[in-house]
This record gives structure tokens, C-alpha cells and sequence, in this order.
């Protein structure tokens, strides 16, 4: 974990970079879904000052979660051969990168999240909780979203093992997640079946299960059934890997390495 923190902290200047960024786009699009829940009233449940905390939030949240890349570097090691040497480390390999990436996430949260967070409220009137337990329940959701999304991720760059190029699923990973995890719009203006389709898959427990938390949307024992259903995902995320590993490491070894 320190090692990916301290990785991280060696890219300063691409995160003020990155957190210029996130403040621009944060900006339209606060503008374009506050203009959205002024023209129609009671729009899922926010209001002005609740949809900026959406906003802000998953604007800080974005780059920790790796949603949009970059992708994991196992998918090169895969292609050119590399992992075999991962596979001959005293380290387990699903665990050591879930490890890193919690150091990456942390340092790219403190660097370039909180300061986007920071011009969210500087700029607009956000709704945030005033107790102490929204905050620390959706630190461990925010915990929780990353290793999710580190372990789903790594999932899908196992499909080199397969796969000649992973580009391209690695694309259409990235267009459902984003999606489905209400990063254009919040998973709770879905029509009906989308969001039954979005509560069937893990993409929902990534941004929208933090931000409802961390933003006191869902509180008490709603806030405890989303860190809930974050550890299922977990669970299932972790077995995947597994079992992709496994194969993926018979196939090496039936193809000489």
C-alpha cells in the first residue's frame, strides 16, 4: 500500500493537472443537472443542493476509482510474458495489486479529489451531513468502491490470458461501468428497469453507493445495507479473480510459459 502511495505521489504534477480538469467538467455539469432538477421538481428525490453533492462527490471520487483507466499493467505482463515472474513471487498476485492500488487511491483522493470537492462548496451550495457517521460509514464505502473497482478491473485485463488484445473489452467495460454506475447521470433517475438492470451488476456499488452515503442520502440502516451489498461485490470480485487466475495460469503453463 505505501509502495502505491508513494508511486503515485511522484505524478503531482499530472494530478493538479487531473484536478483542473475534474473542476471544468465538474462545472458543467453542475450547471447542466442543476438547470435539470430547477425544470422539473422533485427529480429523483434531489434537489438544487443535493444534486451538487451528487455532482462534486462523484467528480472527487472519479479518478480514485479508476472507473475510466488506466488499465492495470498485468495486461502488458500477460501479453509479453511477464507474468509468469508474478507467478513465481512469495506474493499473491490478486492481493499484492488491490494493495497498490489502495496506496494509488488514497494519495489520488488527497491530491485530487478533496481539492475538487473543496471548489465544489467553495463555488455552490451543497447539502452535506452535519453528524460525524455519514462521514465515516462512506469512508469505508469509498474503501470499499475502490477494491471493488481495482478487483473487477483486474478481472477483466485477465481475459489477455485469452484474449490477443484486451482493448476492446476493456472499452466496453468502461462504457457499461461508467454508465451503470451513475456517473452521467445518478443511477436513481434510471427508468424502472434500468436501474432493476443496474442493481444486478456491481456497477452501482462503485460511485452511487458512496455518494448516497457519504452525501446522507441513505442513512442508518440503509447506509449499513449498501456497505453490505459493497462486501458481496467483494466476495464475488475476489472469486472471479481467483478462478480467472487459476486458468489463465494452466493455460500459461500448457502454452510453455
Amino acid at each position: 500500500m505505501g509502495a502505491g502511495f508513494l508511486r503515485q505521489w511522484h505524478y503531482r504534477l499530472a494530478m493538479f493537472a487531473g484536478m483542473v480538469t475534474n473542476v471544468v467538467f465538474g462545472l458543467v455539469r453542475a450547471a447542466v443537472m442543476l438547470a435539470a432538477v430547477r425544470a422539473s421538481a422533485g427529480l429523483g428525490g434531489y434537489t438544487a443542493d443535493s444534486i451538487g453533492a451528487y455532482v462534486w462527490l462523484s467528480q472527487g471520487l472519479l479518478a480514485a476509482l479508476r472507473i475510466m483507466g488506466p488499465p492495470l499493467d498485468i495486461a502488458d505482463r500477460i501479453r509479453n510474458g511477464d507474468v509468469a515472474i508474478d507467478f513465481l513471487r512469495p506474493v499473491d498476485v490478486q492481493f499484492s495489486y488491490l494493495a497498490t492500488d489502495l496506496g494509488r487511491a488514497t494519495c489520488t483522493l488527497l491530491l485530487r479529489g478533496a481539492p475538487s470537492v473543496a471548489v465544489g462548496l467553495a463555488a455552490f451550495q451543497l447539502t452535506l451531513p452535519h453528524s460525524v457517521w455519514p462521514y465515516l460509514l462512506g469512508g469505508l464505502s469509498v474503501v470499499l468502491a475502490v477494491m471493488i473497482s481495482l478487483l473487477l478491473l483486474f478481472a477483466v485485463c485477465l481475459t489477455g490470458f485469452w484474449a490477443v488484445e484486451t482493448r476492446g473489452v476493456r472499452l466496453l467495460y468502461q462504457i457499461v461501468a461508467t454508465f451503470l454506475a451513475g456517473l452521467f447521470v445518478p443511477v436513481h433517475l434510471f427508468p424502472g428497469w434500468l436501474r432493476t438492470v443496474a442493481d444486478l451488476t456491481p456497477f452501482p456499488s462503485l460511485l452511487q453507493a458512496p455518494i448516497d452515503v457519504l452525501s446522507g442520502r441513505a442513512v442508518g440502516s440503509q447506509a449499513l445495507g449498501i456497505l453490505g451489498v459493497q462486501l458481496f461485490w467483494i466476495v464475488v470480485a475476489v472469486l472471479l479473480g481467483r478462478i480467472l487466475l487459476r486458468a489463465g495460469r494452466h493455460k500459461l503453463e500448457v502454452q510453455g510459459g
